[in-house]
């Protein structure tokens, strides 16, 4: 296993990241006990979570993710060499069960949610917390055209990241990041944490993959040179990259015939791309998924590679992955299908 330092902290984090959101939803306890054991024994010592999960989100399952992963945590005697990360809601119509509806990032909701999360981890403290979305309404989970609305902005950043270092201080968490967030988002994070001399931000989780390489454009400079390293997620894009999904394919028991709401990465665009992929990986004698993840693994702005599976075989070929590299001629060849294909699944 490969490793990378968390943000301008001396945490040392693995670059593959298990995630977690299928479990209490398409991965029972035991599957997830069973993952967690294998990952941990490849060399993975970070876990990401989230107070939501698992995906999709509902009301009755709310919470079910972290009380697997807690389950699992008592049981071990290394909490101490694990980074355990996971993440508060903002408010969303979606979740209208979520502390009533009222889930802002303010002090009364957040204080709740970190204390829900660490009883459900059995921990008595976060490694990582890190804000799921942006309160304000700005382009995310795919959005694009932005529209400015003042009137939506909610509670803003400095009120948010006061609450954050309070709870630093308190010893509940050890470090704070962004999630689903923007450039300027970032950049106002980085402010007002510099001017208000508050706890930085180390990290910010976005989506990054061959088909959604938008973190690109506006966030891989602020990686660099602000130490606010990647934590890509989707970085099979919902597993379309590994071209299950191909010729109209419908697997049984996957994520997409499950649940029909994520079409983020099936339009017609990303179809084409995701052929284009899957054919150069072959080529080249390799497998799709390891292909797409080595690309991700490969980028110089990340610090730790997301995968996540429903089953034993694809959780060890995702972290097979991180021993495939890719030489300099079929990157080249990948950069010219994004030129062909630039970010179908934004």
């Amino acid at each position: 296993m490969k490793f990378n330092t968390l943000g301008n902290t001396d945490i040392s984090v693995s670059q593959l990241c298990l995630g977690t959101m299928t479990w209490g939803e398409q991965n029972t306890e035991q599957e997830a006990h069973e993952q967690l054991d294998y990952a941990i024994d490849a060399g993975i010592n970070f876990i990401d979570t989230a107070e939501m999960y698992p995906v999709a989100p509902k009301a009755e399952t709310q919470g079910l993710t972290e009380t697997y992963l807690g389950n699992w945590l008592a049981k071990r005697s290394d909490r101490d060499q694990l980074i355990i990360a996971s993440k508060v809601c903002a408010q969303a119509e979606w979740l209208p069960y979520l502390r009533n509806g009222e889930a802002k990032l303010d002090k009364k909701n957040i204080t709740a949610a970190l204390d829900a999360s660490l009883q459900r981890l059995q921990t008595d403290y976060l490694d990582l917390y890190q804000l799921h979305w942006p309160e304000r309404d700005t382009n995310y989970f795919g959005k694009l055209n932005y529209y400015h609305a003042p009137e939506k902005d909610g509670v803003a950043i400095e009120e948010t990241l006061s609450v954050l270092a309070e709870i630093v201080q308190s010893g509940k968490v050890r470090t704070i990041g962004i999630s689903n967030e923007t450039a300027w988002g970032c950049a106002e994070y980085l402010r007002v944490s510099r001017e208000n001399n508050s706890p930085r931000i180390v990290s910010i989780q976005n989506p990054y993959n061959l088909l959604n390489r938008s973190f690109e454009i506006g966030l891989a400079e602020f990686a660099h040179r602000e130490q606010v390293g990647l934590l890509a997620y989707s970085p099979l894009a919902f597993g379309v990259l590994s071209g299950k999904y191909l010729n109209n394919a419908k697997p049984e028991g996957s994520r997409l015939v499950l649940f029909d709401r994520f079409t983020r990465y099936t339009n017609t665009q990303a179809i084409a791309a995701t052929d284009a992929y899957v054919n150069l990986a072959k080529e080249n004698g390799l497998d799709p998924a390891q292909m797409a993840l080595a690309y991700v693994n490969s980028r110089a702005f990340l610090t730790s590679n997301i995968i996540g599976a429903t089953s034993m075989s694809q959780l060890k070929s995702d972290i097979d992955s991180i021993n495939v590299n890719l030489s300099k001629d079929l990157i080249r060849k990948i950069e010219a299908i994004h030129e062909m294909h630039p970010n179908p699944g934004p």
